[in-house]
């Protein structure tokens, strides 16, 4: 077996070490932090006095999540969790990064007839993107889900406000009575404001875990209204008219346009999984694409087959991101 194989299998046994102990280690996690943590969450840190903080033991995932957190570059993995509503710290999810690229760059370098690095490579890089696309998928269909919902949403906060209930008694109501994530998130902002945020930076941390066009209209409308005066119900009724026209909208123009997203991934995605097809019945037949031998585009440098796959990953990029830019049609 290659020692670089060796030393994979080694650091990632090592890192799912890491990780269980940590995971182990937070079982002392005070009742203060569960409680803060369940209700403000990641969108909002709140800083106790070291006095209420029960020192049972060092929290070792706390501090490593706790150090990546405060890097910028981890800010926008924070943001993509919370968006996904997905139970995981940040270094849960670089943990989990780590893990599923070697993993998957072992399967890819023994899965040919012929073990290849180039292929284990390739592998490796697409194992990489598991985790981020899985919260991706996750906050999308969290964000449509709330999309569909909001609607609904804003007729019973109508009908809360004319019933006489103040705007901190209407979002509890939503909380109660509605499904997630709708409620969830209301309920979240009612926790934040007992636990003494103002309304106004409790709904900047909602929209900041949903980041929807529709919600933001109506989180300057509940601004605006706190600030100057008006009539809110108003307000939000005619905001809930104009996104039930927007979703029918959107619904309308999705069915037209079904065929066109279905043809763009079939076109992009169908000399990928064929040359891979290729590749695992003749192996010897398709690395002639990378190997370097004549004939050669710079002498011993770039063989030709190096250039082919460039430009064919490139017209396939091209071609794909064409498809989605005529498909997306903004409301």
């Amino acid at each position: 077996m290659s020692p670089l194989i060796i030393i994979a299998g080694a650091f990632a046994i090592l890192l799912m070490l890491g990780a269980g102990i940590a995971i182990v280690v937070t079982g002392n996690q005070s009742a203060v932090d569960e409680r803060l943590e369940q209700f403000v969450g990641s969108a909002t840190v709140v800083d106790l006095p070291e006095t209420v903080i029960d020192d049972d033991g060092p929290d070792v995932a706390d501090r490593l999540d706790k150090a990546l957190s405060g890097r910028n570059f981890f800010e926008p993995i924070r943001e993509r969790i919370s968006r996904a509503d997905a139970k995981l710290r940040v270094s849960e999810y670089v943990t989990l990064v780590i893990i599923c690229g070697l993993g998957v760059g072992i399967v890819g370098y023994f899965l040919p007839q012929q073990n290849s690095i180039v292929i284990a490579i390739l592998a490796g890089f697409i194992g990489l993107r598991i985790p981020r696309f899985y919260v991706r998928t996750m906050a999308k269909k969290r964000m449509e889900t709330f999309d569909a919902q909001l609607s609904d949403t804003l007729n019973l906060w109508v009908n809360a406000l004319r019933s006489g209930y103040s705007v901190l008694q209407s979002m509890e109501a939503i909380a109660t009575e509605l499904p997630p994530p709708v409620s969830a998130e209301f309920e979240r902002v009612v926790q934040e404001v007992r636990l003494g945020l103002s309304v106004e930076q409790a709904l900047a941390n909602m929209y900041r875990r949903v980041p929807s066009e529709d919600l933001d209209l109506v989180i300057t409308a509940v601004n605006i209204q706190r600030e100057v005066g008006g009539n809110l119900a108003e307000v939000l009724d005619t905001i809930s008219y104009t996104i039930r026209e927007r979703v029918r909208i959107k619904g309308e123009i999705r069915t037209l346009t079904a065929q066109g997203r279905v043809s763009g991934w079939i076109i992009s995605l169908l000399p990928v999984v064929l040359g891979f097809i290729l590749y695992l019945i003749n192996p010897e037949y398709v690395s002639e694409l990378w190997v370097k031998e004549d004939p050669w585009i710079l002498p011993q440098i770039i063989p030709c087959g190096w250039i082919v796959l460039a430009f064919s990953g490139i017209m396939i990029g091209a071609g794909a991101y064409a498809i989605s830019k005529i498909v997306d049609i903004e409301v």
